[in-house]
């Protein structure tokens, strides 16, 4: 009867240290919605233009996920940005050349990965984004009629309808505290911006087809809810 006595306080011992050691410990997963708001610099790498990086404007909202186990967060953006390029062309009359200027817009969805590099106040972000754009759209209907500098027929008004749909890469900087953040982002375009003007029959002599890859530079302050 003895040894049975024993033998219970040791399956009793055995079932609570299997119990305590073998739950999982509870964390508390958090939400966030936030606004965004800063700067951009757009450019389109190419060899087919002189191009020259403008300043635009970026906004939006961001849903954030916040895993405290992990070390990395998650969160999706939906962003509305007005950018601007400056391409180098030449007056009919004098030949005499100038940037002009052309404005963009685009919305974007991203979905970003945080790596902690310092907890939640430092990260690192990486992710896919889809982007849809307008057209590049001449800020000065005047600039209309002249010839995009590398070429004897293309002009300024040509090169407008760009591809619409593209898919691009994401990396930057976050870093905050509390509910406030400042980010820089490094977006590449995967596709090929110019695409569309392939499809044009625009007189180009015997230069290449068209190709060129976005460039955007992002500073945003952010703030979650």
């Amino acid at each position: 009867m003895k040894k049975k006595k024993h033998l219970l306080l040791v399956a009793i011992c055995m079932a609570f240290v299997a119990l305590g050691y073998g739950q999982h410990k509870n964390y508390k997963i958090k939400n966030g919605i936030g606004i965004q708001g800063g700067i951009t610099q757009f450019n389109i790498l190419t060899d087919n233009f002189e191009t020259k990086a403008n300043t635009g404007f970026i906004g939006g909202l961001t849903a954030s996920v916040d895993i405290p186990h992990r070390w990395y967060n998650v969160s999706y953006s939906i962003q509305l940005s007005e950018n601007n390029i400056d391409i180098n062309a030449a007056t009919p009359e004098t030949s005499r050349e100038e940037y002009i200027e052309y404005k963009m817009f685009t919305a974007q969805i991203s979905f970003l990965f945080h790596i902690k590099l310092i907890s939640n106040n430092v990260t690192l972000d990486v992710g896919p984004m889809l982007q849809y754009n307008s057209e590049l759209e001449l800020k000065d209907d005047s600039k209309e009629g002249f010839i995009i500098s590398g070429y004897n027929n293309l002009l300024t008004e040509d090169i407008t309808d760009i591809s619409k749909f593209n898919a691009n890469g994401v990396a930057g900087v976050s870093a905050g505290f509390g509910n406030f953040l400042l980010r820089v982002q490094y977006v590449y375009g995967f596709t090929n911006i110019l695409g569309k003007l392939n499809n044009q029959n625009l007189d180009i002599g015997n230069n290449d087809k068209f190709k060129g890859n976005q460039s955007l530079l992002a500073f945003t302050a952010i703030i979650t809810f």
